[in-house]
């Protein structure tokens, strides 16, 4: 083990270089990283795997010797994962350099057909567990990626309107699940807090269907809002939801529900003491200079 450690540091700048060539071009990938990255990341990786091999063998990946090279192979398959690198691509980034470094063993250790058998092999194997501990940490980086997109899609899909002084509006698109409810929950909790609302609207026009579990995860958030002192009205209830919460059995009797946003608006409006009504200079929307001219002539 000594001898394949020794063949790798006496001959880094010719593994380095046939590793390179040997990528294929979707493991290179000129638009995602540049040659001197490439050329550094191969660079170190040969280093801690010279360092790994020699300080505790190529069998025993959990000693400290390599510690180095997990860290090195951990930072790559992060960067990659946020790079766009898919995972074949981060695998294969190791597995290429399988070539070069078998057939320098060959060349190397030729005169002796026993202590080659064991190089090869150890090699090989070695290279394998190397790319394993990139897929791991490339799967685990997507996840932590996908995770913190999930997230920013759920804050931005649950967006808090202010209607009127004292008035917000919650438009919820899409099905209701334990998360995305966390989120409309304190979305709406911080935005009543914020504004000293007293009404909010629940708009579920774009909700495909309302089933028990959707009904529970609206009520728990109209019981936190109307424990901030605001009254809730659900707005956008179709035909078939209505027909669905009654053959379900969901007890809304203590809920205000309207058909429409602008229904809900109203009540909202009204139970504020407010109230929509239309001005003279309304009655004269076919000609909007008129009321300007009018003025003047007074």
């Amino acid at each position: 083990m000594n001898d394949l450690a020794e063949i790798i540091s006496q001959n880094e700048d010719k593994l380095r270089s046939d590793w390179v060539r040997t990528m294929s071009s979707a493991v290179e990938r000129a638009d995602l990283i540049s040659k001197a990255e490439l050329d550094e990341q191969c660079s170190s990786i040969l280093k801690e795997l010279a360092n790994g091999v020699k300080t505790s063998g190529p069998e025993n990946l959990a000693g400290a010797g390599w510690n180095g090279i997990r860290e090195v192979l951990s930072s790559i398959s992060a960067s990659r994962a946020r790079q766009g690198f898919s995972p074949s691509d981060v695998a294969m980034f190791v597995l290429s350099l399988r070539q070069p470094l078998l057939l320098l063993i060959r060349e190397k250790m030729a005169k002796s057909p026993d202590a080659l058998f064991d190089a090869l092999l150890s090699a090989s194997q070695l290279l394998d567990r190397l790319a394993l501990i990139t897929t791991e940490t490339f799967t685990a980086t997507r996840e932590e990626l996908i995770m913190r997109q999930q997230q920013e899609l759920l804050e931005l899909s649950t967006p808090v309107v202010k209607l009127w002084d004292g008035i917000l509006a919650l438009p919820i698109i899409g099905t209701l699940d334990s998360a995305r409810t966390q989120v409309v929950m304190e979305s709406l909790l911080q935005a009543v807090v914020a504004t000293n609302s007293r009404y909010a609207i629940i708009d579920i026009t774009g909700v495909p269907t309302v089933d028990t579990l959707v009904a529970q995860h609206l009520l728990k958030t109209i019981t936190a809002a109307r424990l901030m002192g605001a009254e809730c009205i659900i707005s956008g209830v179709r035909p078939q939801i209505a027909q669905t919460i009654v053959h379900l059995g969901i007890n809304l009797e203590d809920v205000i529900t309207k058909a429409k946003l602008s229904d809900a608006f109203a009540l909202a409006l009204q139970r504020s003491g407010r109230a929509v009504v239309r001005t003279q200079s309304a009655s004269n929307n076919a000609n909007p200079l008129s009321g300007l001219f009018s003025k003047r002539e007074e």
